[in-house]
């Protein structure tokens, strides 16, 4: 097994901007673990940093305090800087390019939103055959309410963590994935 950490969305919106990222407790600390031990044991980390085109959108605008990667991913060392415009990072992106020319045929997914970016990357893996870890305790989201209805931040993470494991992923915790490297 070859495997890439991919660190989704870990920008400063999620901490001082308009999505504040409340559950699970410790998600910032587990992602920067998992970007250390990655870095200790030589398993490539791809950064993935989102921006929106439509200028009327209220969030990660281009060259915003925003829209730049929290200060901790910023500093620590990455394989591949990658811009994504949709939710899921392969869309319009090299990833998949990137990967297969490095025999990868795994990725662990860590970061921001676990219901949006994390969840539909996630899935866009396994459609391409990556088989997936998702790290329950590094990623994150936050309490959603709109014209569908209302969701705990809590209820929302463990709604898309039990169907990423149902047939999609393997579930795990960073203690344990990182026991794997």
């Amino acid at each position: 097994m070859s495997r890439a950490l991919l660190v989704i969305d870990v920008q400063n919106e999620y901490f001082t901007g308009a999505l504040p990222i409340t559950h699970p407790a410790g998600h910032l600390e587990r992602i920067l673990e998992a970007m250390d031990a990655a870095a200790e044991q030589k398993v490539p980390v791809v950064v993935v940093q989102h921006h929106m085109t439509d200028p009327n959108q209220p969030f990660f605008q281009k060259g915003t305090p925003g829209w730049e990667l929290h200060p901790e991913v910023a500093r620590r060392p990455h394989d591949l800087l990658l811009e994504k415009t949709m939710p899921g990072s392969f869309t319009g992106t090299q990833l998949e390019a990137w990967l297969r020319e490095r025999d990868i045929d795994t990725v662990t997914i860590a970061g921001y939103m676990t219901h949006m970016c994390c969840d539909t990357t996630a899935r866009e893996a396994v459609h391409r055959g990556f088989t997936v870890e998702f790290l329950n305790d590094a990623t994150g989201t936050l309490p959603l309410s709109n014209s569908a209805g209302e969701v705990t931040a809590e209820e929302l993470q463990r709604s898309i963590l039990c169907a990423q494991q149902m047939l999609l992923s393997e579930v795990l915790d960073v203690a344990a994935w990182k026991g794997r490297l």
